[in-house]
């Protein structure tokens, strides 16, 4: 038997009034979703325990199967994982956004979604000034747009807040609070001064984009103890997935990382590229987990129209590989990320199965799923009825 789990991360939502009440889900053109469930069965699944915040990493922990109560440290060193940082044991590792913040307002926390490119520049003279200075207490690593990576050797953490949780808000309340936020507040004034008159900040703005005036630390962690999945499991796992946190989490279970060029982690992902790298890959592997970050990017957005449009090409992605693979299929977010918050949300989502039994559910959506045979469960169950 082979297995597959395709997670459109934050394709939930809630009712919109201007859907006539419905959600993304329940307008989107979502065919092959809809097989799934007429084949399959539905449930609701509670991504996140209680105690926790809604994030990506504790979801999708969950959803592998993983209890955080024993490997969850922060995302930074999930994040450290699939850049090829090696954690000494003291090393704290922290994610590191490139943001906008305006007179003191979080206006943009990608900073109009920088490129690659430009946010390594940034962070390559942000070294260089902190070398100069003499304040050799962080290293900072670039990696995909404004998701970047700073490590304080011998850090102590701080409490922090994600900046897509607090976008049109005032940042006063929200900053770093523990052992680091000194330290952190000190280079944050630094960035600021480096960033202000960068090459890429006055490019930005002549083309009309918004500047990076900030760095912004957040989920601070040490390097966690993650069981390999094929030890666990007793079966091959590989991940699809444009995002450092997810091959982070893939790297310690010891898991094939499966790169797909094309692949942005935006809403421009080359969803057919993903879907012909999965085919291929389930040809040697037992089980794969193909994440794909844009309804998610959207929701953070409050675009509505590219929420359900990238539905929608998850759908079509989904399609295709439903084309040449007839094994057990899952389906879902990690999370709700609505349009009216833009930022995620506790609530339990929609999934379905296809292979373990049918419930005479019709449509995959949040409120077919209140119906669906599997009743309400925590994420942690779902691996194990997945493969059962």
């Amino acid at each position: 038997m082979k297995y597959l789990i395709v997670l459109g991360d934050g394709m939930a939502d809630e009712p919109i009034a201007e859907l006539g009440g419905k959600t993304p889900l329940e307008v989107a053109e979502t065919p092959f979703m809809d097989q799934i469930a007429r084949e399959g069965a539905m449930g609701l699944l509670k991504t996140v325990p209680d105690g926790y915040q809604p994030g990506s990493d504790i979801a999708n922990l969950g959803v592998l199967g993983y209890d955080v109560k024993t490997c969850y440290t922060g995302r930074g060193a999930l994040e450290a994982a699939s850049m090829g940082i090696d954690l000494g044991p003291a090393d704290m590792a922290y994610r590191c956004n490139l943001v906008t913040i305006t007179d003191g307002v979080m206006t943009d926390f990608s900073a109009g979604h920088i490129s690659s490119e430009e946010g390594a520049a940034l962070l390559e003279s942000l070294n260089e000034e902190i070398i100069r200075t003499n304040q050799q207490t962080a290293i900072f690593y670039p990696g995909v747009s404004y998701r970047n990576l700073m490590v304080i050797p011998s850090g102590g953490g701080v409490e922090s807040t994600p900046p897509h949780d607090i976008v049109d808000q005032k940042i006063e309340t929200w900053l770093p609070k523990g052992p680091d936020c000194e330290l952190i507040l000190t280079l944050m004034e630094i960035s600021s001064r480096v960033f202000a008159d960068h090459p890429v900040n006055r490019e930005r703005i002549a083309a009309g984009k918004k500047p990076v005036t900030h760095i912004w630390p957040w989920s601070s962690g040490k390097r966690p103890e993650i069981s390999h999945f094929s030890e666990r499991w007793g079966i091959s796992g590989g991940m699809i997935s444009a995002v450092d946190l997810l091959n982070g989490i893939a790297k310690y279970a010891g898991m094939e990382i499966i790169r797909v060029p094309g692949a942005t982690g935006f809403l421009d992902t080359d969803y057919n590229a993903k879907a012909r790298y999965t085919i291929n890959a389930l040809r040697h592997l037992d089980f794969l987990y193909l994440h794909v970050e844009a309804p998610d990017e959207a929701g953070h957005m409050g675009d509505l129209k590219e929420k359900i449009l990238a539905i929608e090409r998850v759908d079509a992605m989904l399609g295709t590989i439903m084309e040449e693979f007839d094994g057990r299929i899952a389906v879902l977010p990690d999370h709700p990320t609505p349009i009216r918050v833009k930022t995620h949300t506790m609530d339990p989502v929609p999934f379905a199965i296809r292979g373990i039994k049918t419930d005479g559910c019709t449509r995959f959506s949040e409120t077919e799923a209140v119906s669906g045979g599997f009743g309400t469960m925590k994420g942690t169950d779902l691996l194990p009825l997945l493969l059962s």
